[in-house]
């Protein structure tokens, strides 16, 4: 690894584009089965932009009980992207809400001043309960769920290496149905830095922009 990074052909990731880094992304997409996709310098980033970029302040969004989202990135998701956090419980095993709860707590009253639930986060594999996996089939239904309520979908990915290897599929297997998803580096491919976050190519525009907002541009990256 040290002999790669220090062979690295490197560029001005904040102007032109680092090469590798570029290449690293288009490879990454092409795994995660989306249109493009973004290095970020963290996890935590990458979901913080994905939600930035899906909430209006003061959105109400779901995400399993325990989730990093809401346990381990300290509130962002509320102070910068503005989100109320919703937890949902645990019904079909450990780290995995079923299909009828996201149709449940989706369900918003009439009213104006109801709070307004617009996104889905889940996680694969979720940490927080052992490592738990959400197979496709399970995937796929959650992901529908949320479609049918109206709700956008982020996977938070850090450790989908991890879930793909453990179930035999490729990654763009858990990845169907969701509108972005955040994958780690530093995880399952033993990375020095870094996340990836990925979905269509208007999204990775404006998530670049945020991304630089956020104080995650960097120069030479191609040697991480």
């Amino acid at each position: 690894m040290a002999k790669a990074m220090a062979a690295a052909e490197v560029g001005d990731d904040v102007l032109d584009h680092d090469p590798t880094m570029r290449a690293l992304e288009e490879k990454s997409a092409q795994l995660l089965g989306t249109a493009a996709a973004l290095w970020v310098p963290s996890g935590t980033m990458g979901n913080l932009i994905a939600l930035s970029l899906h909430l209006h302040r003061g959105d109400r969004f779901l995400a399993p009980r325990g989730a990093h989202v809401l346990t381990h990135e300290l509130g962002s998701a509320a102070w910068l992207a503005g989100g109320m956090p919703e937890p949902l419980e645990w019904n079909a095993g450990p780290g995995r809400p079923t299909a009828d709860v996201i149709r449940a707590e989706a369900s918003d009253g009439e009213r104006y001043d109801a709070l307004r639930t617009t996104l889905l986060c889940l996680e694969n594999t979720h940490n927080g309960a052992g490592g738990a996996v959400i197979p496709p089939h399970e995937h796929a239904q959650l992901a529908a769920a949320a479609r049918d309520c109206g709700l956008r979908v982020h996977l938070d990915g850090a450790r989908l290496w991890n879930a793909a290897t453990s179930l035999g599929v490729p990654p763009a297997a858990l990845t169907v149905g969701v509108d972005t998803v955040q994958a780690c580096l530093s995880k399952g491919l033993g990375a020095p830095v870094g996340s990836v976050v990925a979905g269509t190519s208007d999204f990775v525009r404006e998530a670049r922009r945020v991304r630089k907002m956020l104080g995650g541009g960097v120069r030479q990256g191609g040697v991480l």
